[in-house]
């Protein structure tokens, strides 16, 4: 089973990595659940927003 064209994946991980980065700056630690629910909830929103704009484009046509 292959995974679908239009996942997030590249962009949750560099919201990841971004936000554990930060943390480690600031803070001296990186935490582990704010970094993952954050990717996880720009990973979806993303998802939702490209789903939407290709449904859109197909209905124009």
């Amino acid at each position: 089973m292959s995974l679908p064209d239009d996942l997030p994946v590249s962009e949750s991980l560099a919201v990841f990595l971004g936000v554990t980065g930060f943390q480690w700056l600031t803070e001296g630690r990186a935490g582990l659940l704010l970094p993952l629910s954050l990717a996880a909830a720009s990973g979806i929103a993303i998802l939702a927003i490209r789903r939407y704009r290709m449904r859109r484009k197909r209905q124009q046509h």
